[in-house]
């Protein structure tokens, strides 16, 4: 229970906090900025690491539970309960923002500024540069120190702030979803719930390519 405790504070406060800035921003005239709100992401994501990361991994993320798991390195029987923590953090961080801001219509979602199609790829391409990160430093001694958690916090922090007015740079489906939700506003939440989730799962075979050991060259004797 500790970890699904944690898994369900964890992604409370990451959208709480992220969506909360984007909502904060659009209620009082843009006064957090767009390089605000991606400063936000970036640090809670950090904080969250720090404080949770001994205790659950910090997924706060299906898709990176389900990548985790696709590289062997989280059982079949957990994955259910960590969404479902996961779920239930993220909607009732968008129901509190909900009830602080209930003239707000959106409460942080993410939708495209552009096409489906664009949005889509830029959503694969960030959550498979995020996650492929998170498998590079959550391996070995790195796994307990603390760039682990700069370094994933630092990544989502300027996918955020060069896309996010595109496609709202999500890289996590919960995330999106939850916003939708609460809303009611489920317009192209295809697209967070696809891409994320195909952009992990790459990046986990990419993972697995780059550790495999080169075969070590024949001696001519």
């Amino acid at each position: 229970m500790k970890k699904y405790l944690a898994e369900f504070i964890g992604t409370f406060t990451l959208v709480f906090c992220g969506t909360g800035a984007v909502v904060i921003d659009q209620q009082y005239g843009g006064t957090v900025t767009h390089v605000g709100i991606s400063i936000v992401f970036g640090a809670i994501v950090t904080c969250i690491i720090f404080a949770f990361g001994d205790v659950s991994g910090a997924h706060v993320n299906p898709a990176v539970t389900v990548a985790f798991w696709i590289a062997k390195r989280f059982e079949t029987k957990e994955i259910i309960p960590y969404i479902l923590s996961q779920a239930a953090g993220a909607i009732a961080a968008s129901a509190t923002l909900h009830f602080l801001f209930p003239e707000n219509k959106l409460l942080g979602g993410t939708y495209p500024a552009g096409s489906d199609m664009q949005s889509f790829i830029l959503e694969f391409l960030l959550t498979f540069f995020l996650m492929l990160l998170v498998m590079q430093v959550s391996t070995g001694a790195k796994e307990k120190g603390m760039f682990a958690a700069i370094a994933v916090g630092s990544m989502v922090a300027v996918e955020a702030l060069f896309a996010g007015p595109v496609c709202g740079a999500s890289m996590n489906p919960i995330r999106s979803l939850a916003p939708a939700i609460v809303s009611g506003h489920y317009e192209h939440q295809w697209i967070y719930l696809t891409s994320t989730f195909m952009g992990a799962a790459f990046a986990v075979l990419i993972w697995h390519m780059l550790k495999e050991e080169a075969p070590k060259p024949t001696k001519v004797v």
